[in-house]
């Protein structure tokens, strides 16, 4: 395997672990803000923002772990027969279907990227174009020309009513992130084939 695609793997590893790990402790945040809700409910007026704040952290922790359960191979599996076949088989059969698996997470990151550009007030069909002129005016004029670029930012329907557009990024990048673990874990397959293991 060329060292470039090694190093590749490596460094998505990596990056996944960490921010896997790290996400890892959002469920002390989401019992936490669960925990006051029941609290506020009880000997205090109850909170508006608990419950949205808890789905959002909920977005957050399943989204941002997921690549490092697609690393760790702890997604779910039929073992029917896959349990029983060879090494060099598995890792076959893996490449395949890694393949649709990554068919999924592009269309889902498409549909992401064009949530969070409704979030962030673009109203039209292109989100790709938007954000390209979006980052284009972030580099080249600073944040005030990118500021020109947003529109009428998306609220919750809720009486808190918090602005969309952070969750909605923290998805994009999740599944941004899955799209990069499973092109590694594509290369390993392919490295397993060629008998090297990765």
């Amino acid at each position: 395997m060329p060292k470039a695609l090694i190093s590749f793997v490596r460094a998505i590893e990596a990056m996944n672990r960490v921010i896997g790990r790290m996400a890892m402790y959002l469920i002390f945040v989401l019992i936490g803000v669960l925990m006051w809700s029941s609290i506020s409910k009880v000997a205090f007026l109850p909170s508006l923002w608990t419950l949205e704040t808890a789905q959002f952290v909920m977005v957050a922790y399943y989204i941002l772990g997921g690549p490092y359960s697609i690393q760790l191979g702890s997604n779910v599996r039929m073992d029917l027969f896959y349990g029983n076949w060879s090494y060099r088989t598995k890792a076959w059969v893996d490449a395949f279907t890694v393949l649709f698996l990554m068919f999924y997470l592009g269309v889902l990151m498409y549909g992401a990227l064009g949530s969070l550009a409704y979030a962030m007030g673009y109203f039209g069909m292109q989100p790709l174009e938007y954000f390209a002129e979006f980052f284009g005016a972030l580099f080249t004029g600073g944040f005030e020309a990118a500021g020109e670029k947003l529109g009428y930012l998306e609220r919750s329907s809720t009486a808190w009513r918090p602005f969309l557009w952070p969750v909605k990024l923290v998805l994009a990048f999740g599944i941004f992130l899955m799209l990069l673990q499973t092109l590694a874990e594509l290369i390993k397959d392919i490295g397993r084939i060629r008998g090297v293991d990765l």
